[in-house]
């Protein structure tokens, strides 16, 4: 069966720092904002601009027309330097010749732009007024008012480039403001982690936003110490309520076994106590450890503990057909308590030994390792993905008591020492489970848990 495949992990996305987003928004704020100014700077200087040309023109072309008519024989000047007014016949070869774009021209102004024979630009705005006896022509030269637009527009660009570096500053400003509370809580909240008792926030920071949060997080802060200092009050308590009553049983069983006049059936049964007042001690350790999430540290003997907990589960089978042997070579040695070993290697041979109805549990010591092999019914897909869940038991575990709490804790037990279970299918049938222990003289890293019948 393969292993149990670990929970894919959501991909990380990256996200910008506050402070940068704080800048960011103002950047384009800013950025926005005086292109949006600019825009309608240049559209309302051109609207306006071009209202007056063409008021100028018609108020010039009408008052050459009035000249013109009051003494035709004298062409009137002009009071604008950029104009140039022109009056023909309607019937004019040389308005035809030198003017050909003009003649189709109704009333009106008009913007004209092109290109000389020399290839210089022009551009001009023309007023046009036909009459039956004349038509008068009035032409605004452009040129200076399109360079004066160009070096405007520079202007514009100019400001955009100004501003927008302003409102970049201006956001480095505001989020050095606005973050500096956030960051002084985060420190504070850093210092306060290393202390035995959290130290209130809340009276650093005024009664705004971060305030608020200060005073969340003492409030939470608050019960969580308070969780913390029962299930502290609670371990304690555990400790030496049950290892007082485990004691006494102890001491009474080894009083009772050390009589000569016990019958066999008697002396059997106080070996049944003696070994439970055992497993319960192991048991109340390990669960101590990992409660306490702190690494014990021991010499044990594996092999020892393996050949221990044959013995106990030889003399519990009862009429079961089933053998129980110990292979390999001893002289594996584990920097671990001996209660956290026999709770991890118990779990996994009392489950090899419960769900195998008839044949052989066979545990084989490695040299950095062991194998608990068992002839049973094997190993369901269903099983092994959920199989170190707490709670769970598996498709095999019919009537048979137990919680499914057994392999959550190996896993857990795993986990803080830094060993690895894994299970496989066995050859032909069966399953095969295998605890590695880290080298010897020291312990570390992350438990890979694996497939194991429940």
């Amino acid at each position: 069966m393969p292993s149990e495949q670990a929970p894919a992990r959501r991909p990380r996305r990256y996200r910008r720092r506050l402070r940068s987003r704080i800048v960011l928004s103002f950047f384009l704020l800013g950025v926005s904002l005086t292109l949006l100014l600019a825009f309608a700077t240049n559209w309302a200087r051109n609207r306006v601009e071009d209202a007056l040309v063409v008021d100028v023109l018609n108020r010039n072309i009408d008052e050459y027309a009035r000249r013109y008519y009051a003494d035709p024989d004298r062409r009137p000047d002009l009071p604008v330097q950029q104009m140039r007014a022109y009056v023909f016949a309607p019937d004019s070869e040389r308005l035809r010749t030198d003017f050909p774009e003009w003649v189709e021209l109704p009333d009106g102004v008009y913007g004209l732009d092109g290109v000389n024979p020399d290839g210089t630009p022009f551009s001009y705005k023309l007023a046009v007024r036909k009459t039956p006896e004349a038509w008068f022509f009035v032409a605004y030269d452009m040129t200076q008012t399109l360079r004066g637009e160009q070096r405007f527009r520079r202007a514009l660009y100019g400001a955009v480039v100004v501003f927008s570096a302003l409102s970049l500053l201006v956001g480095w400003w505001a989020a050095s403001r606005v973050m500096r509370p956030v960051s002084e809580l985060a420190a504070l909240l850093k210092e306060s982690g290393r202390s035995p008792q959290p130290e209130g926030l809340a009276g650093h920071f005024a009664e705004d936003e971060v305030g608020q949060l200060a005073a969340a997080l003492d409030d939470y802060a608050g019960r969580l110490t308070e969780v913390v200092k029962r299930d502290r009050e609670f371990n304690a308590d555990v400790s030496h309520e049950l290892r007082t009553p485990l004691a006494v049983i102890r001491g009474a069983t080894e009083l009772l076994l050390a009589r000569q006049d016990l019958d066999e059936r008697t002396r059997a049964r106080l070996r049944r106590i003696q070994r439970a007042e055992q497993q319960c001690t192991d048991l109340i350790s390990a669960l101590l450890l990992l409660s306490r999430n702190e690494r014990g540290h021991g010499i044990c003997d594996v092999g020892k503990v393996a050949e221990q907990l044959l013995e106990t589960h030889r003399a519990q089978l009862g009429g079961k057909p089933l053998e129980l042997r110990l292979e390999g070579e001893g002289g594996l040695i584990v920097d671990a308590p001996e209660a956290a070993v026999s709770v991890a290697l118990g779990n996994l041979i009392g489950n090899a030994v419960k769900y195998t109805a008839r044949g052989e549990v066979v545990v084989r010591l490695r040299p950095d390792a062991v194998e608990v092999a068992d002839t049973g019914p094997g190993l369901s897909a269903e099983d092994a993905a959920r199989l170190f869940e707490r709670g769970y038991r598996g498709s095999h575990a019919g009537h048979t008591h137990g919680g499914g709490i057994g392999l959550s804790i190996v896993r857990r037990l795993c986990e803080l020492y830094g060993w690895q279970v894994r299970v496989l299918p066995g050859e032909p049938g069966g399953v095969v489970a295998t605890l590695v222990f880290s080298p010897p003289g020291g312990v570390g890293g992350q438990a890979s848990t694996g497939s194991s019948q429940p």
